[in-house]
């Protein structure tokens, strides 16, 4: 949860692009051409995604200092006070809305659990058991000016509609205005392809758009570490790494290097140079580099967009979970810069009336005239 004062950002861009263009000239500030890394990207939103929230803190790049943070999970806490200098509340489910700071947006993710839609459904009654009942609650309670919630791709879909129709009832009935899409992650400027379902809300109706793919990735050679510096632990048995390789034979494909060999549950073995989305309770062998190893803890937070100098205090087992339960840090960033700008620009988007209720309109607008003569 965070909340803002005077808003700032610096962007990073040419004169030709039009994203960070457009976040510059929202907040009037004038563009410069930096090197990343060593190097100059071909697309210059990658240095702008990357170089905006050089720590990982995403909404502080634009001015926002977070208040309030909750986790349950005591490695989860060890990574986030090692990287943030505080270590989060408890179980959000045991703490009182009153007690949590006020705030200007809410971030947050949940489960997407059904939920009953027997009776009237009203008040809390649908959602209560659910993780989503607490985000509403402090909703309810701290009425911040915007939102940012994330889940999985799934989630639309989920319970027949039902569970994502509710939410969006929810947050309309609490009084905000909602845009909903799903981004993958492999389109703005990290190495896996991962697909989130994200719900944007402001207390008025403000004008938004979720941001436009960047349509440049780093190269996997790039994110991998040397096999020689890797753990040994890492490597899978030769059985495994045999296996993989005949079954990629048998469906009729060649391997190429490097690339990330990916087993679905149906046993079918997929080779990409991307990953595919890291999962906190995959098993192990779920996603191979090469064919070989499971990727270290450094290359599943780099898959995520996480800046090199974001610390690893936790051991492996921990890290992969964080990982994989973890946003991807340039999709947070994009989304994170559309609400400023729409927050900055106050554009209230006028109502769309149907042609039936325009009518009804002209009606009443008649009925009003034919009294007063």
């Amino acid at each position: 949860m965070l909340h803002f004062a005077e808003s700032k950002i610096i962007p990073f861009w040419e004169p030709d692009k039009i994203f960070s263009r457009s976040v510059a000239e929202s907040f009037s500030l004038q563009s410069v051409n930096v090197e990343w890394a060593g190097y100059k990207p071909n697309k210059q939103e990658d240095v702008l995604v990357r170089l905006v929230s050089p720590d990982g803190q995403l909404f502080r790049s634009f001015g926002g200092q977070c208040v309030f943070s909750s986790e349950w999970d005591n490695l989860a806490k060890d990574t986030y006070q090692a990287n943030f200098g505080e270590c989060p509340a408890g179980d959000i489910t045991t703490i009182d809305a009153e007690d949590i700071p006020n705030h200007d947006i809410l971030l947050a993710g949940f489960p997407c659990q059904p939920f009953s839609i027997i009776g009237k459904r009203e008040g809390f009654t649908d959602t209560r058991g659910t993780l989503f009942f607490e985000i509403e609650r402090i909703l309810y309670v701290k009425r911040p000016t915007a939102f940012l919630l994330e889940n999985v791709k799934q989630f639309r879909t989920h319970d027949n509609g039902n569970t994502c129709k509710i939410v969006l009832e929810k947050l309309q009935e609490l009084g905000y205005y909602t845009y909903i899409t799903v981004l993958n992650a492999l389109n703005f400027g990290v190495a896996q392809k991962r697909e989130r379902t994200f719900i944007v809300g402001f207390n008025e109706p403000l004008k938004f758009q979720f941001p436009k793919t960047y349509g440049w990735r780093p190269n996997l050679k790039d994110v991998l570490e040397n096999d020689a510096t890797v753990n040994p632990k890492l490597f899978a048995s030769d059985m495994i790494c045999k296996k993989r390789l005949e079954r990629l034979k048998q469906q009729g494909q060649n391997p190429f290097y490097p690339s990330m060999w990916h087993e679905n549950k149906g046993g079918h073995i997929g080779i990409h140079p991307f990953s595919c989305a890291l999962r906190h309770n995959a098993f192990y062998n779920y996603l191979l580099v090469n064919g070989n190893r499971r990727p270290t803890g450094r290359e599943m937070l780099r898959f995520q967009g996480f800046p090199e100098s974001y610390k690893i205090v936790v051991d492996h087992s921990a890290i992969r979970s964080q990982a994989g339960n973890s946003v991807a840090v340039p999709v947070i960033t994009a989304i994170a810069a559309e609400m400023m700008i729409a927050l900055r620009n106050k554009t209230v988007m006028k109502p769309v009336v149907k042609k039936s209720e325009q009518r009804l309109f002209e009606l009443e607008e008649e009925l009003i005239m034919f009294n007063k003569n």
